[in-house]
């Protein structure tokens, strides 16, 4: 199943899994004295330029920028490595007892390599949910950078 929403939660996940908290929330003080009418005002306003001008949207559901790697682990390499080596046996040594050999160590071979492969793949995988949540927090940060910019230019404290 590979779904939009599945990606969504997968990467919501990542995001805690890695240690990224999806944002602190901004304490807003109106140092002029604004009224909560005014304030709400300003708070959109500076929302939309902020958005604007980072290009991150903190009310929208995270989305992963790239694909995510396969999680799907891979298996049958024991026995095609078996089947390789038992028909490499059979013609090198030209018996039933080479072709069991070499079906062996085929057999073998095989299981490792197709082991190594699924390792690598599960690397990258927590790679690119590593590299996700570190997107996603540099986008974030950038988006509260301007808009705690916005508001103190409108006389706010912003913390």
């Amino acid at each position: 199943m590979k779904t939009p929403l599945r990606r969504i939660t997968f990467l919501v996940g990542a995001l805690f899994a890695s240690g990224t908290a999806l944002a602190q929330e901004l304490y807003i003080y109106p140092a002029k004295g604004q009224s909560a009418e005014q304030l709400d005002k300003d708070k959109y306003e500076c929302y939309s330029w902020a958005k604007r001008d980072t290009g991150f949207d903190p009310m929208a559901i995270p989305t992963a920028t790239t694909a995510a790697p396969s999680t799907e682990k891979r298996s049958g390499g024991v026995v095609r490595g078996g089947l390789g080596g038992a028909a490499l046996g059979a013609i090198i040594g030209d018996s039933s007892k080479a072709a069991k050999r070499g079906a062996a160590a085929g057999g073998l071979i095989g299981g490792v390599r197709q082991s190594s492969q699924n390792s690598a793949a599960e690397r990258e995988r927590k790679e690119w949910e590593q590299r996700e949540g570190s997107n996603y927090a540099n986008n974030r940060n950038n988006y509260n950078r301007a808009y705690s910019a916005c508001l103190e230019g409108r006389g706010y404290t912003v913390k």
